[in-house]
């Protein structure tokens, strides 16, 4: 090219990737010529361009009268060959951190938005008890009607801590007696109260025994309290749960990433397709019943995690998607010889026999459009070339099976 500038860019699952910018001087369509078949890249000027064209039998003819020549051409196909290799796997790797982000703010948002609702109503339950507990300690109690609220008060939390969810239609029946009871007594709030009394299994008999231990212009104020302080401990209850959630989320991500491990490591094989199975429960949780079957005493392999992780994640995606979200996958591990056996399987339609041959080719996809990069199956089959191993698969309606064998030592 004797003068101006031209843009060379990749189409990477959908995504326009600039690969290299060439000036004066510079050739291009190198790759074209040598591999004889189009190239996966686009090119625009930048500026005004002046080009100079060699036709195909001209470019041999000159590789063939100056070997210097040839060995410059070859080498500007090599490196632009790894030019184009490195943009491809940034931008699959890209792809597949923006899809695992998306997963893990899903999973992340419930919880989230349940410890923030549940701080909410704790704050409103704090500021109430206090009041609560001002007037009751204006109360002239006697010792023994103090030692019968403090029972209450322990029965009713362990009972609230430890109960089981009634279904429906006795729990609707539950709460409509109690909310009788205390609508009889001209309690206020009855339907506010109910539900908490009966997960505290305060039937009408129990209460009956209250209303008789304690007067009549008291009662409201013992119930109240005894309502929502069984309220706080249960909304403390779900805030450790959500808490815990995320916590667990955001260990499964960094044991996923390994960020603080060195890439080079000794691992377990189980642990890796734990977490990932835990990134991806957002697409499981809609339909897809996944069933393992674990090998007992597994050794550990020397591997690069975040990379063997990878293979997992595009291998029960692509499960995933073949059950379109609804079906059963299996997940077998095994020894053999002196290799680790994972297969993952699915009941899904099966891979059509026309494009069994071309499965693990670059950008080869049978999804629909937008929906697939062709990358996920190139890459792990590079990732497990890179630990010398092999992956192979058997494909049938409602049985597609794929199997990667990894050397232990």
């Amino acid at each position: 090219m004797p003068t101006g500038q031209i843009e060379w860019t990749r189409n990477v699952g959908g995504e326009v990737v600039p690969a290299v910018t060439l000036g004066a001087g510079e050739v291009f369509a190198e790759l074209i010529l040598l591999l004889d078949q189009p190239y996966p890249t686009s090119g625009r000027a930048l500026t005004d361009v002046q080009l100079y064209k060699l036709v195909p039998d001209d470019f041999w003819k000159m590789l063939e009268l100056c070997p210097g020549v040839m060995r410059r051409i070859l080498k500007i196909a090599v490196e632009r060959s790894q030019i184009h290799e490195t943009v491809t796997q940034q931008q699959a790797k890209l792809i597949s951190l923006g899809t695992l982000s998306a997963g893990l703010a899903h999973e992340l948002n419930n919880p989230a938005a349940a410890v923030r609702s549940n701080v909410q109503n704790l704050e409103t339950a704090l500021q109430t008890l206090p009041s609560l507990a001002l007037r009751l300690h204006q109360q002239p109690f006697t010792a023994a009607q103090i030692a019968f609220l403090d029972d209450l008060y322990q029965r009713a939390t362990t009972a609230a801590i430890e109960s089981s969810s009634l279904d429906p239609i006795a729990q609707s029946e539950a709460e409509d007696a109690i909310a009788d009871w205390l609508a009889d007594r001209e309690i206020a709030n009855p339907w506010q109260l109910a539900p908490m009394l009966v997960m505290a299994e305060l039937d009408a008999a129990r209460l009956d025994e209250v209303a008789a231990q304690i007067s009549p212009d008291c009662l409201e104020c013992v119930l109240t309290w005894l309502e929502t302080t069984l309220t706080s401990i249960k909304l403390l209850e779900e805030i450790q749960l959500g808490s815990t959630r995320i916590s667990e989320l955001i260990t499964a991500m960094k044991n996923y990433s390994y960020l603080d491990r060195s890439p080079l490591q000794q691992i377990d094989i189980h642990e890796g397709i734990e977490n990932t199975l835990i990134i991806l429960k957002h697409k499981l949780k809609y339909g897809v019943s996944v069933t393992k079957e674990y090998a007992a005493n597994l050794p550990q392999i020397s591997a690069y995690a975040p990379q063997l992780n990878q293979v997992w994640t595009n291998l029960i995606d692509n499960a995933i998607d073949a059950t379109n979200g609804k079906g059963q996958l299996w997940i077998r591990t095994a020894l053999e010889d002196e290799c680790i056996l994972v297969e993952i399987a699915d009941d899904g339609a099966g891979i059509p026999g026309d494009v069994r041959s071309r499965i693990f080719d670059q950008f080869f996809t049978t999804k629909e459009v937008g929906k697939g990069t062709g990358l996920g199956l190139d890459i792990a089959r590079r990732i497990v070339g890179q630990h010398q191993g092999k992956i192979s698969f058997t494909s049938e309606p409602g049985n597609t099976r794929f199997q990667v064998r990894l050397p232990i030592k």
